[in-house]
């Protein structure tokens, strides 16, 4: 295997880190709210950077989302990406690339997804009815990537849904309650065997833990930036033994997620299973990811603590994607269970 970047995933990982420098400012977020910021997406989509993932495949998304995590930047990139143009292209019949993925690539078409299937939407002839109680990003979205009881994959518009209301989640992911109550919905492909749902899933949860590599790194480099000038006893922080531990600790765990990150979307990116690495990298970016945020915290001291300052907004991103799409333990499971099958990738 092989994780180096290809020039063009390179160019558009650095592009992504101007624009969400320059524009994911700590005072554009607290101005932002809970809500997305319209300015910045705007600004990604003109820069080409979602159409960009057709052609730079998951590794490449995984880059722009770290870039993302870094700043924290309150956009739908990892959804519409994941959800709509990486679904849309590799399980979407001619008719619905044609259609849709102009869309997708100019960001007037925002993509989420009901992930992952809880049995609580059930498909009849061609109309879902059931609720998923918080979609990621949904209050953003023109259609919903829904995942039926039976696995199947449909696209709702918003605008059809019998309700959508809102939602506050420990990150500020613009998330929504999702109705549905015989809402006409799209058969995404051709609508065969339940593959294409194991394969989104795997694709997002490998996206989602590129995007808390990029969360903790952000968060254990707001910590060594403060602990090198807050000094205590006459001497920075940094140069006492514990701290340094827990950031190397810290670290550590960052680049596991990362590591495992890059080794699922390589593979996916391969067209070879990537279901055993995508949990892999889920479990670490769900275990390790909430103990960089916490240290990241802890080494502020008091600053830590206080809610304004930029490090909480890692330490609330970090925890929120400890839980999405299964958290450690729940993961842990889903491959033992694929281990005793007996079919590990």
């Amino acid at each position: 295997m092989d994780f180096t970047p290809t020039e063009e995933q390179e160019a558009a990982r650095d592009l992504a880190a101007r624009i969400f420098g320059d524009l994911a400012t700590h005072e554009r977020l607290a101005a932002a709210g809970t809500g997305s910021d319209a300015e910045l997406w705007k600004a990604l989509c003109a820069a080409g950077l979602p159409g960009a993932v057709e052609e730079t495949g998951l590794l490449g998304l995984v880059l722009l989302l770290e870039e993302q995590g870094r700043r924290t930047a309150q956009v739908p990139l990892a959804a519409t990406c994941v959800y709509g143009i990486l679904a849309v292209a590799r399980h979407g019949t001619e008719e619905q690339r044609a259609r849709l993925l102009p869309g997708l690539r100019d960001g007037t078409t925002v993509v989420t997804g009901a992930f992952p299937a809880t049995g609580g939407v059930v498909a009849d002839e061609g109309r879902l009815s059931g609720a998923v109680e918080w979609v990621p990003w949904l209050r953003d979205a023109t259609h919903v990537l829904v995942a039926d009881a039976g696995h199947g994959l449909w696209l709702v518009r918003t605008e059809d849904a019998a309700r959508i209301e809102r939602v506050e989640l420990t990150a500020p992911w613009s998330a929504g309650r999702l109705v549905l109550d015989g809402t006409a919905a799209e058969r995404l492909g051709t609508g065969s065997g339940s593959g294409a749902y194991a394969d989104v899933l795997a694709a997002a949860r490998v996206a989602f833990a590129g995007l808390q590599a990029g969360v903790c790194a952000g968060s254990l480099a707001r910590a060594v930036e403060y602990t090198s000038v807050r000094e205590q006893f006459g001497r920075p922080l940094s140069t006492h033994q514990a701290v340094q531990l827990r950031a190397a600790d810290a670290h550590m765990d960052t680049e596991a997620i990362r590591v495992t990150a890059y080794e699922a979307a390589w593979r996916h990116d391969e067209g070879l299973d990537a279901t055993e690495a995508a949990l892999t990298a889920a479990w670490w970016a769900s275990e390790a990811g909430k103990r960089v945020v916490h240290t990241g915290q802890h080494l502020h001291g008091g600053m830590g603590a206080d809610l304004d300052h930029p490090v909480h907004r890692h330490f609330l991103w970090g925890r929120q994607l400890d839980a999405y799409l299964g958290c450690g333990t729940e993961l842990l499971a889903e491959l033992g269970d694929l281990l005793a099958k007996g079919e590990p990738s």
